[in-house]
């Protein structure tokens, strides 16, 4: 049920209404996007140790999914292709299932002190190939299946939202006892398995099963 009740007219319903509600984009903004990676993606992707994948099925149902390992562990194949490795999760594989309908994807790479992201958007496949994914193995454990990324847009996006909620500073992050812990969560929310039980095997996972 939708308890938003919105004044008449308040609406954004085409892309001439948001331009004069937001403006026309700067020349300079335009001019930034690349259709490849040039040296300062390329360094700035060596140094990013998370990203956001974002992807949508056919019918529009979005999805986006966190990815995280050592710096670089998104390898740059040539200058229009990107290899993500898939590690171990839950098996919902969310975000591969929507590629195999519609390929195309939005990443947003992070670098822990660096204000500024890296947004690269393209059309994605899936590969099992093991000269591709064998050298990307982490703990003598190479992953069974990779995300091959061509290139369509390639940008840097400015520091302001990074900035505005302070992300990388110390003052700012949270005491991890003021709020549930996931395993707390779960229980509660599937009423299917005791909380200490769920935390102690999410413990597990995490010390044992990263790769």
């Amino acid at each position: 049920m939708n308890a938003i009740s919105e004044k008449p007219g308040t609406t954004v319903d085409d892309v001439e209404q948001l331009r004069s509600v937001v403006g026309e984009v700067p020349p300079i903004a335009q001019k930034k996007v690349l259709d490849r990676l040039d040296r300062f993606c390329r360094d700035f992707i060596a140094l990013s140790p998370f990203l956001v994948l974002a992807s949508a099925d056919s019918e529009g149902r979005a999805d986006a999914s966190p990815r995280g390992d050592g710096p670089g562990f998104v390898q740059v194949l040539d200058e229009r292709t990107l290899l993500i490795p898939d590690r171990r999760g839950n098996n919902r594989v969310d975000s591969f299932a929507n590629v195999l309908s519609a390929p195309g994807v939005g990443l947003v790479f992070f670098v822990p002190g660096i204000n500024e992201t890296l947004r690269v958007n393209g059309r994605a496949r899936m590969t099992t190939d093991a000269t591709l994914l064998e050298p990307l193995a982490m703990q003598e454990k190479a992953p069974k299946l990779g995300l091959i990324v061509e290139v369509d847009e390639a940008y840097f996006h400015c520091g302001k939202a990074l900035l505005r909620s302070k992300l990388w500073a110390q003052e700012t992050q949270v005491e991890r006892s003021s709020f549930p812990t996931l395993g707390r969560i779960i229980a509660d929310q599937t009423k299917a398995v005791d909380a200490a039980e769920a935390d102690a095997n999410l413990e597990e996972a995490y010390r044992l099963r990263l790769y």
